[in-house]
Formats: C-alpha cells, structure tokens, sequence
C-alpha cells in the first residue's frame, strides 16, 4: 500500500450560490477535519461505574495556512479577505489527490501570520463552520 502523499491536495470555495468552485493557491496547510462527540454523562445512582452517551459533534474552527503571495490583484489573501468582509457563508471543499475530499460552509476569517527574518510570509484563513463536513469520494469506475 503506497502512503497518500499531500502534495496536490487543494482547497476551492465557491460564493453567493456559484456553481463553479475556484481553486486557492499556495496552500500550505490543512487542518484536521472533523469532531469527535462530546460525552453526555447518564451514570444513575445504580451504576456500578460512571456511563456516557455520544453527545452532538464540536467540529471548532479550521485554520489554513497559505504562502503569502501580493503579486496579482487577485490573490488568495485578497479573495479570501473579500470574503471576510462580505460577511456572507462560503462553501469550501478539500480535496485530497485521489480524488476524496471535504466540503463545508463557513465564515472565513484572515490574518497575517507573524514575519520572521528569513522566512516566508504566511497567512492564516480560519473557518468557522455553518455545516457538517461532508466527505466526497471520487466517482468508481
């Protein structure tokens, strides 16, 4: 078996009800992607030990990292910030090199990561989620 590798995983967004996704460039970094349920605890006072059911999902916040890139007018920090201001819920997808991938809505939120001598400038585009995430398989032949 052939390890996945992240290279080419990608991350797109489509506003205002597009029907077109449209790729980010110079992804960086992907969060992890999904929730474990909180617990609800249901010990009784005849409960020989303590007893929990799952609860509802806590996804938080995703953050992607993104190389900073100021030379064309329609850069990712720009797209993204554009969204940020227009105060409306994006859809997002991640897709990985096989063809799986993530889909969600979300808020996004941008800031410039700290700068460093010697260092590549970034950026940090935190999503605050307004769906599950789905998970998309590529089409079987």
């Amino acid at each position: 078996m052939a390890g996945l590798l992240t290279k080419d995983t990608t991350l797109s967004y489509k506003a205002d009800g597009g029907s077109t996704f449209t790729e980010l460039e110079h992804l960086m970094e992907v969060p992890e992607l999904g929730g474990d349920p909180e617990k609800v605890e249901v010990t009784t006072l005849s409960s020989p030990v303590k007893q929990f059911i799952p609860g509802i999902k806590d996804l938080g916040d995703l953050a992607f990292k993104f190389l900073y890139d100021n030379e064309t007018t329609n850069s990712n920090y720009r797209l993204l910030r554009g969204l940020q201001e227009s105060g409306k819920v994006a859809t997002f997808r991640v897709e990985y090199p096989d063809g799986t991938g993530h889909e969600f809505d979300a808020y996004v939120n941008v800031k410039m990561d700290a700068a460093a001598v010697n260092a590549a400038m970034t950026f940090t585009a935190s999503m605050s989620l307004q769906s599950d995430i789905e998970v998309t398989n590529p089409t079987v032949a």
